[in-house]
């Protein structure tokens, strides 16, 4: 792999949201110089959020590992989007694009029938999509924004995971990015980290309810990563330095991270399920 760009000493930096790769600075790594070892050979998934951030690192590496890819995304990505495409075309993979709000069932029905018809079926599903905001104190929190994150970030998992229940049994994964917020939450992230305990939960539940059928479900739980939602949501003055107080005192690279769904989606993890796998730079899961 090439080097990848120092994390250590982020600048301060603001993009309007949703954000995108381009005026990231510095550069994050999303895989484009992955080494595949054909672990996810034959598979065919489905991964949310992936136009940007951890969602383009995962469907690169996945292609890049032998699967073909469906990606999600909100249509005003299209331009991240397509990135995340040619990435994957270019380790001869197939990219399905899905624009659209996965904020209602109707949505996520429609996303779901459209990778499952286009790819010829289902192996794994990659529930990564997200919304945070923050701010500083409780009153500040709009009601509008409380029902947007819980929205987008457990209820569109929970429609999808229903629908698409069926089409992963007898070896299907399930992956579910929940957050080091789930344990550890920031005042400043106040829905956020209630979003993501709630997946965290909903993991361990769903493990259990669908494992006779022969599905796994685990989730990863990143720490900072260096995305375009970080300088899209957060003060500049929050930015600079970003990760910076993680035992490993940096933030992590999207392909750092992507690693993990690599593993969870490959037959390496027949046998893991109901797990929270932390990518964190040294903060506790748990």
């Amino acid at each position: 792999m090439s080097e990848k760009a120092d994390l250590t000493a982020i600048p301060a930096q603001q993009q309007d949201w949703p954000g995108t790769v381009a005026d990231l600075s510095p550069t994050p790594d999303h895989g484009e110089q992955w080494l595949g070892r054909d672990r996810l050979t034959g598979k065919k998934a489905l991964v949310t959020g992936a136009d940007s951030g951890i969602g383009r690192a995962v469907a690169t590496i996945f292609a890049t590992e032998g699967a073909d890819v469906a990606i999600a995304y909100l249509p005003q990505e299209e331009e991240d989007a397509q990135e995340t495409k040619a990435l994957v075309q270019r380790a001869g993979r197939t990219c399905v694009l899905i624009p659209g709000d996965l904020r209602t069932a109707q949505a996520n029905i429609a996303a779901a029938k459209t990778a499952v018809t286009e790819l010829g079926g289902l192996d794994v599903l990659v529930v990564n999509a997200a919304y945070q905001m923050t701010h500083d104190s409780l009153p500040e929190f709009p009601d509008e924004q409380i029902e947007r994150t819980f929205a987008t970030n457990v209820f569109s998992p929970f429609w999808l995971i229903k629908h698409l229940a069926p089409e992963l049994k007898n070896g299907g994964s399930i992956i579910v990015t929940t957050s080091v917020q789930a344990v550890s939450p920031s005042e400043n992230l106040l829905d956020y980290a209630a979003t993501k305990a709630a997946l965290n939960n909903l993991v361990v539940n769903l493990a259990a309810e669908l494992g006779p059928q022969g599905t796994r479900v685990n989730a990863v739980a990143p720490g900072p990563i260096w995305t375009p939602l970080i300088p899209a949501t957060m003060p500049a003055s929050r930015v600079a330095g970003f990760g910076s107080d993680t035992p490993l005192g940096r933030a992590g690279h999207p392909v750092e991270v992507a690693a993990a769904y690599v593993f969870l989606a490959s037959d390496e993890a027949s046998y893991v399920s109901g797990t929270v796998l932390g990518v964190t730079g040294g903060k506790p899961v748990f």
